[in-house]
């Protein structure tokens, strides 16, 4: 899942629920405890670390094991990858030297490159200091010469030079400041830029203006001896996986951290604590976005209103790791929650901010549970265990497509390439319209070899999600003409037309459908306008996440609701009467 995709689903639990009032019990309650003990004891983290800072102090709750090699347990000064929450202390590096009169929010980039670099524009208009932090520069996510070596350490061999090169090539394809586009290397091309201001390294910088003078001591980039004592290393789908070490890129998600620091970061933020970066971190979380626009975004900080309160949050993730840091302006709470695997916390952190939201029920993965049988008995009768289960005890497991797809990796990792093959076909013919699944498919046939029917489950993904650029690469990289293959259908504009509308999935949660030209645009409540691009007459996809939108139609032809796919999800939204 896309870090983007994390964004659009934290907005939608934020949006669902309005906020509960602040209560003086421990916030810490034994309902989350449990929910966090079942997600270790299932399999789905390896450990989770949640510290709560209200106006009774600081609280945590420790559960799970550094490592599933070593069993040692996890507590709260146990070291995590926070990611992205990175980003929000580039902007407050940002907002910091704003307030110095060091640099101007609207300077443009230009202005900071080094000589004989030069910035893309835009119908005249040049990328600003501002919309690199706010995700509206209109750089990519990433950059295409972005090819690691390693992939398990994608970011290390990152350079310099590939940074500028990708910039002075780059092509713009939005005006700039139009859109909001999440954007690793906007943020990263930012943080090396502040380092070069201030002839240094972004990891310098980063101790002198904000971990040192706050006293986080262990807070950054480079593991110290006590830092790597306590590591709580890095897990994906169940295994060991490696640290991930950013240099160039160190702005966009390089950070290392403790629940302990994370909460004096937010206690700093939020001016429980006395500090002199206070008045840039609350520069860092004002809207800099267009009045109207959304999503409401600071300097690093995503901004959320609800219910007369404002919600200032990021989440992270790397290769082993997840995270969440936020907290509500002006009532003294911030939560973080930090987990050593793949597997988002991020509705804890909202719960926990927010306990009108609903915490969700945690299952065993049908995955582990076949696995069991699989070591015992074979791959024919974990097979067979998963439909017998599917059909009579349905309800007891998580059959989600992704549990299969983590088993299927996690024998692909070992070499198991057999089992894998046999866990990917399992889990195409039950999730049958999944692109992930052929995606995954494709992988592991590419790897034995197979490369017909590599390119036949890559086709596959892609006929089911147009958006799967992983799965175009490849079949790039095998010969196939894929701009031939793949083309969004033309629809007719009158059809378009009568897409027109709003859809209500749930209550206060509206999908609105407009048309320029014969572009069609969907914007849920609270997040921002998206491109949606045709399968058909009726399939529409979505480039910036994993989602697609289908228009229904009722008896006499006239369109009556959408239904949203995304993460594994069908929402249907019914069509509302125009006002």
């Amino acid at each position: 899942m896309s870090k983007l995709t994390h964004i659009f689903l934290v907005f939608l639990y934020l949006i669902l629920s309005p906020l509960a009032q602040a209560q003086k019990k421990d916030p810490i309650s034994d309902a989350v405890k449990k929910n966090i003990q079942s997600r270790v004891d299932n399999q789905i983290n390896t450990s989770i670390v949640v510290g709560v800072i209200d106006d009774n102090g600081t609280h945590f709750y420790s559960y799970g094991v550094k490592s599933v090699k070593s069993k040692e347990a996890v507590d709260e000064h146990s070291i995590y990858e926070i990611g992205s929450i990175s980003k929000t202390f580039t902007g407050i590096l940002l907002a910091n030297m704003v307030l110095k009169g060091e640099i101007k929010l609207d300077d443009p980039l230009q202005k900071y490159l080094p000589e004989g670099v030069k910035a893309p524009t835009r119908n005249g208009e040049s990328i600003k200091l501002v919309q690199m932090s706010n995700h509206t520069s209109s750089l990519p996510r990433m950059p295409d010469n972005f090819s690691p070596a390693d992939p398990e350490n994608p970011y290390i061999d990152y350079s310099e030079k590939q940074l500028y090169d990708f910039l002075a090539a780059c092509e713009l394809t939005r005006d700039i400041g139009s859109q909001y586009e999440y954007s690793n290397y906007a943020v990263g091309l930012l943080g090396h830029t502040l380092a070069k201001k201030h002839n240094t390294t972004y990891e310098k910088l980063l101790a002198e203006v904000i971990t040192k003078p706050l006293g986080l001591k262990n807070t950054g980039i480079a593991l110290s001896p006590e830092m790597k004592k306590n590591l709580a290393l890095g897990h994906s789908a169940g295994l060991q996986v490696s640290n991930w070490d950013f240099v160039t890129l160190a702005g966009a998600g390089a950070i290392r951290s403790n629940a302990i620091d994370m909460l004096q970061y937010l206690a700093a933020n939020m001016g429980m604590s006395k500090s002199k970066l206070y008045p840039a971190m609350q520069l860092s979380h004002k809207n800099t976005r267009k009045e109207g626009k959304e999503p409401h975004v600071g300097l690093g900080w995503h901004i959320l209103s609800s219910d007369n309160k404002e919600i200032v949050w990021h989440n992270g993730g790397t290769g082993g790791y997840k995270a969440f840091a936020g907290f509500i302006k002006g009532e003294n709470k911030g939560v973080v929650v930090l987990t050593n695997s793949t597997a988002s916390v991020d509705d804890l952190g909202i719960y926990l901010l927010n306990p009108a939201t609903p915490l969700p029920e945690i299952k065993p993965s049908i995955a582990n549970k076949i696995k069991e049988v699989i070591e015992k008995e074979g791959i024919e009768k974990g097979i067979n265990t998963y439909w017998d289960l599917n059909k009579e005890d349905k309800n007891t497991y998580n059959f989600e497509d992704t549990e299969l797809n983590t088993l299927g990796y996690s024998y692909l990792s070992n070499d198991e390439n057999d089992k894998a093959i046999a866990i990917f076909e399992l889990n195409v013919k039950a999730h049958p319209e999944n692109a992930n699944a052929y995606d995954s498919m494709g992988e592991a046939y590419l790897k034995i070899g197979d490369k017909d029917k590599a390119i036949s489950n890559y086709t596959k993904s892609v006929e089911l999600n147009p958006a799967n650029q992983n799965a175009i690469d490849q079949l790039k990289s095998m010969g196939v003409n894929t701009e031939e293959l793949f083309k969004d259908a033309i629809v007719d504009s009158e059809i378009l037309e009568s897409y027109v509308g709003r859809y209500e999935l749930m209550a206060n949660f509206i999908i609105t459908v407009t048309k320029e030209g014969n572009q069609m645009k969907a914007q849920a409540t609270g997040q921002p306008q998206f491109d949606i691009f045709p399968k058909s007459d009726t399939e529409f996809y979505l480039k910036v996440v994993e989602a697609q939108v289908t228009f229904n139609k009722n008896e006499a032809g006239e369109i009556e609701s959408l239904t949203l796919f995304q993460g594994g999800q069908e929402i249907i939204g019914k069509k509302l009467e125009e006002e």
